[in-house]
């Protein structure tokens, strides 16, 4: 059989009407904008904003989440076309399967894992950091981070040694502490390293906590998810316009001067890490902050009117934070200097931000903190959402085992899959460091808006008769623009990243080969 057979559309359709056997059509387009801005508004805007600064941007880490949307802008057009035409559970492999056949929907469904699972680890351990700031710092290091992560710690009358042989470190000193990265660390000689403090995580058991609590949630339904949802979505934004508002008296122009990281600047030497390059870079890291959209498109199976309702869900939840988020970024690298968030600003930055350079509003990094642990609950919330529908639909067509399929009897939820899932991510948010996590998340996403914009152009050219309730504008330009930006900022995705990200593609093939392809329910038509 050939590896590129394809699935037929009449099929899809008809499993999408099975209201039945299928998933509730309970979502309407206010609760899909909700979900949209559930998932976009989280790690992304309080974390993933100042690891672009620190990493690759600076203080034009709002050109890169500009840079980042208009790719986002372009695959949304399509997620949305898509969405429309095929209402359907699984996304960007539904998708495909019509489209590029089995072997390339195989693939696809295998990064989405990267995209939602992944990101829903990266978001957990962004939850864990707020919860320990909000707590004073109480939690034992040991117990909310990840074995592959260490606190370097200076203090007393060793933090002049140590600063006099790093100059570039001695910005980081607050209270009389100064705090190193790792790569500082290893640049010390031995008599001065034997100053330091270092401490090693073990488990990251907040991160394992609110997983437990949102598959819980997940379990119950889709309707319950949603309005718990919709309450955090709510106090989430205003927080998020409460900061820009009271943050905005508080910008200090010499923080965004230069604006974009000098060539020169040490640490900095890559060509994704200063400069226009460094902005690009940065697009690629705070990519991951845009998933939420084409989460969106996880759910169409579950909205009430998807022909209408599926293109205002993703586009308009893509509208509105792409506006937070680059005046968020211009107001936190202005309220403090970007290379701060390299070390003592590096976790929890935001609330970070507000306690040292916005006297007087110490209840507001509390309230941001707040919210943050919420808004982040609810991007988890979308991600294991998206990610359990994503197995849903791959079960049913026979390439993963059953039991990611079954529906609850009474909950009709795929609470199978949400434990399985619980188990998989869990494991990734105990053991393994966010940083890592979440740019493999972003590889995930950016793979899928690849194939996505493609796919737009292979069923105009193929079934240019079917009918598509929302059209994408400007065809093929938009696909064309979709898939370049989309592969341009793979290629600023560094190098480590990338290989992982090979390794986990080569193991999804041998899966592919070993089990899905004589288990696909295509194979000799059964």
């Amino acid at each position: 059989m050939s590896l590129f057979r394809k699935k037929s559309l009449e099929s899809l359709l008809a499993q999408a009407s099975d209201s039945e056997k299928g998933l509730k059509r309970t979502l309407g387009a206010g609760n899909l904008v909700a979900l949209g801005i559930g998932a976009i508004i989280g790690a992304g805007l309080f974390v993933r904003t100042a690891a672009a600064s620190a990493e690759a941007s600076g203080s034009a880490v709002t050109l890169s989440f500009l840079v980042a949307a208009i790719g986002c802008a372009f695959a949304g057009l399509c997620y949305a076309e898509f969405a429309s035409m095929i209402p359907i559970a699984g996304s960007a492999y539904a998708y495909t399967y019509v489209t590029m056949g089995e072997l390339v929907a195989w693939i696809i469904g295998w990064a989405l894992i990267m995209e939602y699972a992944l990101g829903a680890a990266t978001v957990s351990i962004a939850w864990s950091e707020y919860l320990n700031n909000l707590l004073g710092g109480s939690i034992p290091y040991e117990w909310c981070h990840s074995p592959f992560e260490g606190l370097y710690k200076v203090t007393g009358d060793a933090v002049t040694q140590v600063s006099s042989f790093l100059p570039e470190a001695a910005k980081s000193v607050k209270e009389g502490v100064l705090l190193l990265t790792e790569e500082q660390y290893a640049k010390l000689p031995a008599n001065l390293s034997s100053l330091v403090d270092v401490t090693h995580g073990f488990l990251n058991a907040p991160a394992l906590l609110i997983l437990l609590l949102i598959t819980l949630l997940l379990i119950k339904g889709s309707q319950e998810s949603a309005i718990v949802n919709a309450i955090i979505v709510f106090v989430k934004v205003a927080i998020v316009l409460l900061f820009i508002g009271i943050g905005w008296q508080f910008i200090n122009p010499a923080n965004h001067t230069p604006y974009m990281i000098p060539e020169d600047y040490p640490g900095h030497e890559g060509i994704f890490k200063h400069g226009w390059g460094g902005i690009l870079g940065g697009a690629a890291i705070v990519f991951f902050a845009f998933i939420g959209f084409d989460a969106v498109s996880t759910a169409a199976q579950e909205a009430k009117n998807p022909k209408r309702d599926m293109p205002i869900g993703i586009l308009g939840s893509l509208v509105v934070c792409t506006i937070l988020y680059v005046l968020f970024g211009h107001v936190l690298t202005g309220v403090a200097n970007w290379t701060e968030f390299k070390t003592a600003g590096k976790e929890a930055s935001v609330a970070y931000a507000i306690e040292h350079y916005m006297p007087g509003y110490h209840w507001l990094a509390t309230a941001v903190t707040v919210a943050i642990l919420a808004g982040f609950s609810s991007v988890i919330l979308v991600m294991l959402m998206g990610q359990s529908r994503v197995f849903y639909t791959m079960s049913n067509d026979g390439l993963i085992p059953k039991a990611f399929g079954v529906l609850h009897p009474k909950f009709k939820t795929p609470y199978k899959a949400n434990m399985i899932l619980f188990v998989f991510v869990g494991l990734f948010a105990a053991f393994v460091p966010g940083s890592v996590a979440g740019d493999l998340t972003s590889f995930g996403t950016l793979f899928a808006f690849v194939l996505v914009s493609a796919g737009v152009w292979i069923m105009r050219v193929k079934s240019p008769n079917i009918e598509r309730p929302f059209k994408t504008p400007i065809y093929p330009v938009v696909s064309f623009l979709g898939v370049a930006i989309c592969t341009a900022m793979i290629a600023a995705l560094d190098l480590e990243t990338l290989k992982v990200a090979g390794i986990w593609m080569a193991l999804g093939l041998v899966i592919y080969f070993l089990y899905s392809k004589r288990n696909s329910k295509l194979n000799n038509n059964k």
